[in-house]
């Protein structure tokens, strides 16, 4: 028993051995984390400014200066022959060889191009054109002569009618007493057949209006009184037919007629008997006028017939008139054989200035024939020429042809600059920069590499776009220049002392207007901070590379010129080392 509690003492013995050795280890795993830790802070700690940094864009800055800063204008533009001459020629030709090059400088007098003797359209046209021309001459000659046989004719015929007219007048005036008296009994004649005519007509009216019982259209002259006794026929015919009816009423009713019948009867007995007395008198009348009628007509056919034979005799008028007609007849005659007289005389006059114009038309037109066929002469010496020369010395700025084309007239064969005139560059620039130059300042030409090219300040004028407020400065090149080279101008505006000049690339613009970034520094536990700061200016000037400011800044301020990322004011920015 003894033994067993010894064995129960060691094990516990044991176990609180085992116990501690397990907590011992477990202090020092913790102890060596909490070393870790505290060594990995304090790393941190001591290189937490160098690892913000390496995030911060990194900039290049300059320090703002003062003192002298000459103002310059930038622009480029193409040099252009101030005089250019154009090689062409008057007709179509085939080029047979180009003696020329662009860039090549020429005298005058050298040979440009040789053409061949091919077929010339404008030579054939132009012959054409003559063909044309000869034709509508020798039209304009074909002209009939003046023709008066129908004017004379006429003149003829009109003395023929005043001598007819002369002797009527005569003629009457040796039987006006006869002849006074057939004229008025012809008058006379007339004016009785106007009363007959219009008689018969009242005749014929009336016998038309009896035989239709209407009386509206008859001449109450010779009516008499059948219009009364009419009315008394239509007003028994009413009576009677108002009786009868009574009677026929009363027969179908079975009623005593006795009375009306007899009433009916007597009206029947009144109604036959005026009917009885107008047809006799309507007979009577209607025979009377029936026979007067006749009269009336035979009267009329009477004075128709002398009046006609009188008409008759006297067919050609003359005998007709009076003594004053006669002669008014006369003179009428006499002016219209005066005025074809006059007519004929104008005519010849209009066509002998017709001739004459004609006769102009006709040198005209011989002058036109002429004309071509200058040309066409011209023409052929064109096409026997084979050399086209230049008429002026000078610089080849194109050749627009090739061989075996064929030339169009008035288009360039080639552009020849006339060195002699110089060249012009021309560069548009603000309007108020344009203020800051003047006429005759010579403008530095940047790509100048040989060192021969001057520029000189000629004109400054208006852009021309509509609008614009632009302005284009233009300025005369000379030295060793061909036409179409590019040429880079830097033009001085003037030179000025200012108080704070920075870099160029340091001025930044946005819609607040135009700025720099300058560089504020913030002290720390850690050390100095830098944050960039935006400075509000004015640009007054500026070269290639510097610009003088004004606005909250001094020359010793550093600028921000440079940066590896954007940069917007208030932003820490690490310095470049």
């Amino acid at each position: 028993m003894n033994e067993n509690t010894e064995k129960n003492k060691a094990e516990e013995v044991n176990a609180e051995k085992s116990s501690a050795a397990m907590i011992s280890r477990k202090r020092e795993i913790i102890k060596t984390i909490l070393i870790i830790f505290l060594a990995v802070l304090l790393v941190l700690t001591f290189f937490s400014n160098t690892i913000m940094n390496k995030s911060l864009a990194e900039i290049s800055t300059e320090c703002a200066t003062s003192g002298k800063l000459t103002e310059r204008i930038r622009g480029s533009g193409m040099a252009e022959s101030n005089q250019s001459y154009e090689v062409k020629t008057d007709g179509s030709k085939i080029i047979d060889k180009i003696c020329i090059k662009t860039g090549q400088e020429i005298e005058k007098g050298t040979v440009l191009f040789t053409v061949g003797t091919g077929e010339s359209p404008e030579l054939t046209e132009a012959e054409n054109a003559l063909s044309a021309l000869e034709l509508d001459y020798q039209k304009s000659l074909l002209v009939l002569p003046a023709d008066y046989s129908s004017e004379n004719q006429a003149i003829k015929n009109a003395q023929a009618d005043l001598n007819a007219a002369i002797a009527k007048r005569n003629s009457a005036a040796e039987n006006q007493g006869s002849a006074q008296a057939a004229l008025e009994r012809y008058n006379q004649n007339k004016a009785v057949l106007q009363q007959k005519t219009d008689e018969q007509a009242k005749l014929q009216s009336t016998v038309a209006a009896i035989d239709t019982d209407d009386y509206a259209s008859a001449a109450v002259e010779y009516t008499g009184n059948l219009p009364v006794l009419y009315s008394s026929v239509v007003a028994a015919e009413a009576d009677y037919n108002a009786a009868f009816q009574l009677y026929s009423q009363l027969i179908s009713e079975g009623r005593d007629a006795s009375a009306a019948k007899a009433d009916a009867d007597s009206k029947a007995a009144q109604r036959d008997s005026a009917k009885s007395a107008y047809e006799a008198e309507k007979s009577t009348i209607r025979d009377s006028l029936v026979n007067q009628m006749m009269n009336v007509n035979q009267e009329i056919n009477s004075l128709s017939a002398e009046i006609t034979a009188y008409e008759s005799s006297q067919a050609d008028g003359g005998a007709a008139m009076t003594l004053d007609e006669l002669n008014a007849d006369i003179d009428a005659k006499q002016r219209a054989l005066e005025e074809l007289v006059i007519a004929l005389e104008k005519t010849k006059k209009e066509n002998n200035i017709t001739s004459q114009i004609s006769n102009l038309d006709i040198e005209a037109k011989k002058a036109e024939v002429e004309k071509q066929k200058a040309v066409v002469e011209k023409l052929k010496k064109e096409c026997e020429t084979t050399e086209i020369k230049s008429e002026y010395s000078g610089i080849v700025a194109s050749v627009n042809i090739k061989p075996g084309d064929t030339t169009v007239p008035e288009e360039p064969l080639a552009v020849i600059d006339i060195s002699s005139e110089g060249y012009r560059v021309q560069i548009t620039v603000d309007g108020e920069k344009a203020k800051k130059v003047k006429v005759g300042t010579e403008a530095e030409v940047v790509n100048n590499w040989g060192g021969e090219i001057k520029a000189v300040l000629a004109e400054i004028k208006n852009d021309t776009i509509s609008g614009s407020k632009n302005r284009i400065l233009v300025f005369d090149v000379t030295g060793d220049v061909d036409s179409g080279t590019n040429i880079d101008l830097s033009i001085p505006c003037g030179s000025g002392n200012y108080d704070v000049i920075v870099p160029k690339s340091a001025v930044y613009e946005d819609k607040n207007g135009k700025f720099v970034l300058t560089v504020r520094s913030k002290s720390s536990p850690l050390g100095n901070r830098y944050f960039a700061e935006r400075v509000n200016v004015e640009v007054l000037a500026s070269d290639e590379t510097s610009s003088a400011v004004s606005g909250d800044i001094s020359m010793s301020d550093y600028v921000i010129t440079a940066a590896s990322a954007p940069v917007k004011p208030n932003d820490q920015v690490r310095m470049k080392d």
